[in-house]
């Protein structure tokens, strides 16, 4: 594996205009992704799990201000470094957007317009994207289509959006997004419309093409299972910000933050289906009333009132080699 980071981000903090004033969304988010690896990126709805993402290719809304400071890198191997958050022109974008990047979106209709077949919209994006002709391009996402279950692939490339089920969208969705073998991909909640068995196919080749192509995945779901079975790394998102981050297995298996652990006793016991699931008291805020201090600290059930964290936010401390989280230093299991 490569030294250079494919994308390396730092101090990234978001903000929208609204009429109440600036929101801030993202605070002083940091991570990277090594190609050949899949970063998880968890947390509740509301986290700004999809806004980080949307960064990666600028795009988030026109009242987005990214703070001074942030910064978005991104190293395609043969090519000079890019810093995504200084490109001006839209017309620049296009060599990141579905070529260096693609993105899985959520809601699959947002990647199909209406009016066109799914296959005219796959073979314009490849001819956009790449040399090849209109029957190259054409085989290769009949090929694709294949790959991630839509039977009789031939037929369907030349229906519409409309005349596909919620779970054939995002399938073919995520055909287009793999098509044209970016360096990175985003997957925002990308299975969360399909069954177990074609989410396990889905999560299967996406391992196959990391493998093939080393590319870089960046994951984006609120479900800690498919993190377990797909991730390298996993980091833990609230309100924004970044509560926990390190290898996956040692994550779940150790977690050091009271956010990670209450996702984790959320989930269902296998050993016990009998036993009650145990939610995380209280709801997110909303961003326009961002708690001082450590984000999480009105629903964390360790703290004593008065607790620092009430007031200042912890650094991300080292819990173990590679394996952060937001404490202060006294804090960190283990700490004398």
């Amino acid at each position: 594996m490569t030294e250079t980071p494919l994308v390396e981000v730092e101090n990234l903090t978001i903000q929208f205009k609204t009429d109440e004033g600036l929101i801030t969304a993202v605070e002083n988010v940091n991570f990277h992704i090594m190609p050949g690896e899949v970063l998880g990126l968890v947390g509740e709805s509301g986290s700004g799990k999809s806004v980080t993402a949307k960064s990666l290719m600028r795009l988030n809304g026109d009242n987005t201000v990214y703070a001074p400071g942030s910064h978005i890198r991104l190293n395609v191997p043969g090519k000079a470094p890019l810093e995504v958050l200084e490109i001006k022109r839209e017309s620049q974008m296009i060599q990141i957007r579905g070529g260096a990047i693609s993105m899985i979106f959520q809601e699959p209709m947002a990647s199909f317009a209406p009016a066109l077949t799914i296959g005219k919209q796959m073979v314009e994006q490849l001819q956009l994207h790449t040399d090849m002709s209109k029957k190259q391009a054409t085989e290769l996402s009949i090929e694709m289509l294949d790959r991630v279950g839509i039977t009789e692939p031939s037929r369907r490339i030349n229906q519409y959006a409309f005349e596909f089920s919620g779970g054939m969208r995002q399938r073919a969705m995520i055909a287009m997004a793999l098509s044209t073998k970016p360096k990175m991909l985003i997957a925002d909640e990308p299975t969360t419309a399909l069954d177990v068995t074609i989410q396990a196919q889905v999560i299967d080749l996406m391992k196959d093409l990391v493998a093939e192509f080393g590319m870089g995945i960046l994951f984006i779901t609120h479900d800690l299972g498919v993190i377990a079975q797909t991730a390298d790394r996993v980091a833990v998102m609230y309100l924004g910000r970044i509560m926990e981050s390190g290898p996956v297995r040692e994550v779940i298996r150790r977690p050091a933050h009271a956010y990670t652990q209450g996702l984790l006793n959320a989930l269902p016991k296998l050993d016990d289906l009998d036993a009650p699931l145990t939610p995380i008291a209280g709801d997110i805020p909303s961003p326009l009333e961002r708690p001082r201090g450590c984000v999480f600290h009105p629903r964390n059930p360790t703290l004593q009132p008065g607790s620092r964290y009430e007031t200042e936010v912890p650094p991300m401390s080292e819990v173990s080699p590679g394996h952060f989280a937001a404490l202060f230093p006294e804090d960190i299991p283990g700490a004398a």
